[in-house]
């Protein structure tokens, strides 16, 4: 069984985000989360809640498990 981690989650949220060309400050704004939140992310010291997840698999058009490192596609 694969275990959780948060580098993983924040490294594919990062090239997400990059991949599409904006910034973290945008990436906040459209999902409506402070910009500290995705910073946090990304780094590892924070986990997005379950609405967080949501709204970013929306957003990027991917799967919660992609996001969560639990898949690779």
């Amino acid at each position: 069984m694969k275990k959780f981690d948060c580098k993983v989650m924040g490294e594919r949220l990062k090239t997400l985000r990059t991949e599409k060309n904006i910034g973290q400050n945008k990436l906040a704004a459209d999902i409506e989360v402070s910009n500290a939140s995705i910073s946090y992310w990304e780094n590892g010291k924070q986990e997005p809640s379950a609405q967080a997840l949501f709204k970013l698999a929306l957003y990027f058009d991917v799967s919660v498990d992609y996001i969560l490192g639990i898949t690779d596609d």
